[in-house]
C-alpha cells in the first residue's frame, strides 16, 4: 500500500482559476447570517398541586362552552334593511322611540302575546321605531353538560320578530343604544303601514 504523503498541492493552472472565483466574490453581512442554533431554557418547576383532603369539595373548573354566536353578534352582522343614514343615527340613539313595551318578568307564555299585539297596533298606528325591553336575564346554576341560555326573553323576543305574522311588518330588529337599555332592550324599525 502506498503511503500519503499530504494534501496535494494546485497546479498553476488551478490556483489562477481559483484566484478567478475569490476575486468575484462578496463576504456576506454579519445581519444575513442565521444566529447560532440556541437550546430552550429548562422549564421551571411545576406549580404545586393545591391540598386535598377527603370531604373537601372539588371545584368547577369546566369551561362555560356557548357553539351558538351570542344574540349581539348575530344582529350585529344581520344585513341592514333600512336606510344607512337612519340606521346609524337609530344605532346611537338619536331617532325618537315613538312606543315601547317592558317585559320584565314576563314568562314565554305571557310575553309572545303581547308583542305581537304591540307591534301590530304600533305599525297600524302608523309608528316607525318602537322599544321592546326584555332585560338581560338573570345567571342561575349550571349543572348540566347541556349550556343553559340566561335572558330567554332576550333570545326569543328576536326571533319572533322575525318569523310569522311579525316578520312582514318589522324591516329591522337592532339592540338599543346603551341611554335606551343597552342589550336588555331591541330597537324594532316598523315598515310603512299601506
Amino acid at each position: 500500500m502506498a503511503r500519503r504523503r499530504g494534501p496535494r498541492r494546485l497546479s498553476a493552472e488551478e490556483e489562477a482559476l481559483w484566484n478567478k472565483v475569490v476575486g468575484r466574490t462578496a463576504p456576506i453581512p454579519r445581519s444575513d447570517v442565521a444566529p447560532p442554533f440556541q437550546t430552550a431554557p429548562a422549564p421551571k418547576d411545576p406549580a404545586p398541586l393545591p391540598r386535598f383532603e377527603i370531604g373537601d369539595r372539588a371545584r368547577d373548573s369546566r369551561p362555560a362552552y356557548d357553539l351558538v354566536p351570542p344574540i349581539s353578534r348575530q344582529l350585529a352582522s344581520a344585513p341592514v334593511a333600512m336606510d344607512h343614514k337612519a340606521f346609524t343615527r337609530m344605532k346611537r340613539g338619536k331617532l325618537p322611540v315613538e312606543g315601547r313595551i317592558d317585559l320584565h318578568g314576563m314568562t314565554l307564555d305571557e310575553a309572545h302575546p303581547r308583542v305581537i299585539a304591540f307591534v301590530m297596533a304600533s305599525h297600524n298606528a302608523g309608528k316607525r321605531l318602537v322599544l321592546v325591553i326584555t332585560g338581560k336575564g338573570r345567571r342561575g346554576p349550571d349543572f348540566g353538560a347541556i349550556p343553559v341560555r340566561h335572558g330567554i326573553l332576550k333570545h326569543q323576543v328576536p326571533m319572533w320578530l322575525r318569523s310569522g305574522v311579525l316578520a312582514p311588518l318589522v324591516l329591522q330588529v337592532s339592540e338599543a343604544h346603551q341611554s335606551h337599555g343597552g342589550s336588555g332592550a331591541y330597537y324594532v324599525y316598523l315598515r310603512r303601514a299601506r
